[in-house]
Parts: C-alpha cells; sequence; structure tokens
C-alpha cells in the first residue's frame, strides 16, 4: 500500500472515528413502528382530550374556558406528537446516512483489498481494530468485548476493511442494556419491546424507569407475546395501545401510579390475567370487555375516580381479592353476589349508602371493611357470611345492626365505631359470636351492652372511647375487654338470683293470700241462719 493509499484510509477512520454513536437495529425499527403509528396515536389522544372537558360541562363549568381547556389540551398533543415524531425520524435519518458510509466502506475495502491475497488485507484489519477500539473509547465498560469484537469483524465475509457495522452496534446495544438507571424515552421503550419480543421474553419490569415525556406506550407492545408478567407501574402513562389485548399469556399486570384515562375495550381480551393493579390512576370506569377477564383473581382498583362498577364484575367468579378503596362509589351493582369466590372486599372511603342484599351470597368472604362512608344500615342477609371474620362499619351513619349478624359465628373482629349520634345499641344476641376477639365501639351513643355480653369469652380489645356507658361504668372498662365481659357476667347472674328470690317471696304471697281467702270462707260457713 503506497503512503498516499494508507494516508486516505487513515482520513477514512479519522471520519468514522467522529461519527454520532449509531443506533441500534431495534432502536432503528422502533422508531420506524413509532412513525407508521404516529398518525393513529394522535388521533387517539386528540378524542381522549376532547371527552373530558365534555364530561365537566356536566358539572357546570362554564362553555368558554372548556373551548380553551380543549384546544390547550389539543396544542399539548400535538406538541408532544411532533416531538416524539422528530426523535424518530432523527434515529431512521441517523441509520440512513451510516447506511451510505457502509456503501463508502465498502468501496474504499474493494479499492485497498481487492483480492484473498491482496497485501493491504493486513492493513485493513488493522483498520478495523482499531474502528473497534474507538467504539471501546466511547464505551468504557466495554473493553472486555474488544477483542472477541475484532476478532468477529476480522473473520467477516466482506473482507477488505470489514467495517461489520452489525458488530459495532451491538457494542451499544449491550452498553444500553446494561445502563439500568437510565430512564427511557419513547424511542427506547419501542426497542426495548422490539428486543425483547425476539428474545421472547417472559417478564419485563419498567417500573418507574420511562421518562415523564412518555405518556403512552407504542402499538408494538402487542408483539410482547411470550411475556408472562408485565410491570409498568410509576409512570406517566395516560393510555395503553389497542394492541395490549394480544398479550393472551399475560398473568400478571402492574399499572399503579400512572395517569390512565380509560381502558381500551381490548384489554378484557387479556383472558389468562390473574393478578391486575390499577390503584393510583384516574380511571372513571371500566370497559364492558372486563367482564372477560374470568381468570382474574387479584384485583386493586383502589385511589381512582370511579363512581360504579359495572354489572359485567358479576362474570369474575374467580375474583378472591376486589380492593376499590378511595373512590367515589355511591353503590355496589347487584352482581357482586356472583363473585362467589371473594375472600376479601374492601370499599373504605367511598360515598355508599347501603349495600345490596346479594352480599350474603358471598358465602367465602372473610374481609368486609366499609370505613368512611355513609352506611345507614346492613343488609339482613349479613347473617349469611359465616366465614366472615374482619367487619369494619366505622365512620358510617349505621344506626342499627341487625340481630341476626349472631349467625356470622367466625367474625373476630368488628368495628362498628364513630357513628357519632346514630348508634345506640348492639345487637342483643352479640353474645353469641363466640369467637369475637376485637370490638370497637368508640365515638357512638351506646349507654348499655346487651346481657348477652358477658358469653364473649374471647374478647380481648375492647373499645369505647367518647362513648358515654353506663352499663358497665367507665371503671370497669379501664381495667380491660376481659373485666368487662366478667361484670357483665356478674350483673345477670346477680339479677337472676335477686330475680329468684323476688319470685320466691311473690309466691309465698300469693300462697299465704290464698290460704287466707279459704280461711275466711269457712268462718263464713260456720254462720247460722235465722
Amino acid at each position: 500500500m503506497t503512503p498516499a493509499t494508507a494516508e486516505a484510509v487513515e482520513e477514512l477512520t479519522r471520519l468514522y472515528r467522529e461519527l454520532p454513536p449509531r443506533p441500534a437495529v431495534d432502536e432503528v425499527e422502533a422508531a420506524a413502528a413509532v412513525l407508521a403509528s404516529a398518525d393513529a396515536e394522535e388521533e387517539a389522544r386528540l378524542a381522549e382530550a376532547d371527552g373530558e372537558p365534555a364530561a365537566r360541562a356536566r358539572e357546570g363549568v362554564p362553555a368558554e374556558l372548556l373551548d380553551v381547556l380543549r384546544e390547550a389540551r389539543r396544542n399539548a398533543i400535538r406538541l408532544r406528537a411532533l416531538q416524539q415524531r422528530k426523535e424518530a425520524a432523527h434515529v431512521v435519518e441517523l441509520e440512513r446516512r451510516f447506511k451510505v458510509f457502509d456503501d463508502l466502506i465498502q468501496r474504499a475495502s474493494r479499492v485497498v483489498s481487492p483480492g484473498d491475497g491482496g497485501g493491504g488485507g493486513g492493513h485493513a484489519a488493522a483498520v478495523v481494530n482499531e474502528v473497534v477500539e474507538v467504539e471501546a473509547k466511547r464505551k468504557p465498560e466495554l473493553a472486555a468485548a474488544v477483542a472477541a469484537a475484532a476478532t468477529e469483524i476480522d473473520r467477516g465475509s466482506k473482507g477488505g476493511l470489514g467495517f461489520e457495522t452489525k458488530s459495532v452496534s451491538s457494542l451499544r446495544r449491550a452498553a444500553s442494556a446494561d445502563n439500568d438507571t437510565e430512564k427511557l424515552g419513547l424511542i427506547q421503550v419501542a426497542s426495548l419491546i422490539e428486543s425483547s419480543a425476539k428474545k421472547g421474553t417472559t417478564e419485563l419490569n419498567l417500573r418507574g424507569k420511562l421518562v415523564d415525556q412518555v405518556e403512552w406506550l407504542p402499538v408494538s407492545l402487542g408483539k410482547l407475546q411470550d411475556v408472562t408478567e408485565l410491570d409498568l407501574s410509576e409512570n406517566r402513562i395516560m393510555a395503553l395501545p389497542s394492541t395490549i389485548g394480544s398479550l393472551r399469556y399475560l398473568t400478571k399486570l402492574d399499572l399503579h401510579a400512572n395517569q390512565l384515562i380509560n381502558l381500551p375495550d381490548t384489554f378484557g381480551e387479556l383472558s389468562s390475567l390473574i393478578d391486575l393493579d390499577l390503584r393510583a390512576n384516574q380511571l372513571k370506569s371500566l370497559p364492558t370487555s372486563f367482564g372477560n377477564l374470568t381468570s382474574l383473581a387479584n384485583l386493586d382498583l383502589s385511589s381512582n375516580m370511579l363512581k360504579v362498577l359495572p354489572d359485567c364484575l358479576g362474570k369474575l367468579t374467580n375474583l378472591r381479592r376486589l380492593i376499590a378503596e378511595t373512590n367515589e362509589l355511591e353503590e355496589l351493582p347487584y352482581t357482586i353476589g356472583s363473585c362467589t369466590s371473594l375472600v376479601e372486599l374492601r370499599l373504605d372511603f367511598n360515598q355508599l349508602k347501603a349495600l345490596p342484599e346479594a352480599i350474603g351470597k358471598l358465602e367465602k368472604l372473610e374481609i368486609l371493611t366499609l370505613h368512611y362512608n355513609r352506611i345507614k344500615g346492613l343488609p339482613t342477609t349479613i347473617g349469611q357470611l359465616t366465614r366472615l371474620r374482619e367487619l369494619d362499619v366505622s365512620f358510617n351513619e349505621v344506626e342499627i345492626i341487625p340481630e341476626n349478624i349472631c349467625f356470622a359465628a367466625s367474625l373476630v373482629k368488628l368495628n362498628v365505631s364513630r357513628n357519632f349520634a346514630d348508634l345506640r345499641a348492639l345487637p342483643r344476641s352479640i353474645g353469641e359470636l363466640e369467637m369475637l376477639e376485637e370490638l370497637d365501639i368508640s365515638s357512638n351513643q351506646i349507654r348499655v351492652l346487651p346481657d348477652s355480653f358477658g358469653y364473649l369469652s374471647k374478647l380481648r380489645v375492647f373499645l369505647a372511647d367518647e362513648t358515654p356507658l353506663e352499663v358497665p361504668p367507665k371503671e370497669v372498662v379501664k381495667l380491660g375487654a376481659q373485666e368487662v365481659v366478667n361484670f357483665m357476667k356478674n350483673m345477670v347472674a346477680s339479677r337472676g338470683a335477686s330475680q329468684k328470690e323476688t319470685d320466691k317471696r311473690s309466691f309465698w304471697a300469693w300462697l299465704r293470700t290464698l290460704f287466707g281467702c279459704c280461711k275466711k270462707d269457712q268462718g263464713l260457713g260456720s254462720v247460722q241462719l235465722s
């Protein structure tokens, strides 16, 4: 190789050294996918934005203000979409330029090493090594891979200079994968989806790993056909693509702490889903297809904006745990009674005024919490919950507890506190709850405990703060639960003995009266008539 040729090759190497990092193959594919679906995604987001002000119109917001809000939302969506298109277009254009550079490299290779026996081949290999070392300097953590990469390039089928761009790109992909602390943009997310789909990944964890600007996921999400567990929680995702319904093998999906407004209709196609966490979003409704999630066992809907639960909820016959705390629920669907596998039902911090009678059909229910609602009374079917271990109706407006609660014989913990002026008495049959260990009647208007209280032999916690109890007196209550039980037991026994003595005296008094009358009759009978 002549000095001039060598100088030209060196300049070619220097130009390569000055190039920006080349996007990985997966990144290019992801960018192309983002561009292909960008218009459809933008239209879907615009439709959602139009629907939000329409909902507020019913709440009395001025029409002009709603128009301003609608236009502001649409403009923000278009700006974000433009930014995302720009990023994707940059990746695609970058790859196009690199391909041009590839062609130029190949042309130079043919000139420098026209045949296998050419003397320039060794020098070309050295140039390749230098190029790979340039890559290693850009990514110091990959220094150990340089030798292997150089060998692969040198062994490549292209001969000559041997600039094997795929291997160099692989170095960058490996470096990106090792950096778990860096948050991902939309293109990186799409790239990760592409690579995960190709590798047949079964578990994908993106908890808190997306930059704030990523508010929607690419349609390529549907390619994750082999994924069984997917964690997208603690991001700022506002919408899911309809292709999520393609994840037929998904058994666990965590979406908590995002900004989801609704779920696509295809969500119901996740037929294998067992665990679903949707807490801390902005959901106002669930799709009608939700009832198709018949494998669902654990569902968390807490901290959303739900006012009703759909009737289709009754189709979830395998559901064991339903958490719907901190919503705006005003009623439960009657179909809740069809969820016969329910073991735990938590409905705290809602606007419930009553429970449907169908609640009594939940024969496996063990935990029912209704803390901080507006419930005035419990249904008579509450006694059918023979496995119920915990019942919390504190901070409500309960006026009466039905007597047949005594049939819920497994009850261990009962909280009826802070119904304030509404609750004035406990059911007379409360002593039948022989398994009861904890009872809280604080901040009510109960003055006298029922006589059967003395049968609660397992009671170990009894709270009656701010309740004007007279029987037993407060001094006894302060001594603890069992002292209260013993007091009531002794009081009833004492009253019984006193009643017997009273009955005995009454009997003898009656007998004396009876005999007195007889003697008087006999005296009258001895009087002689004139």
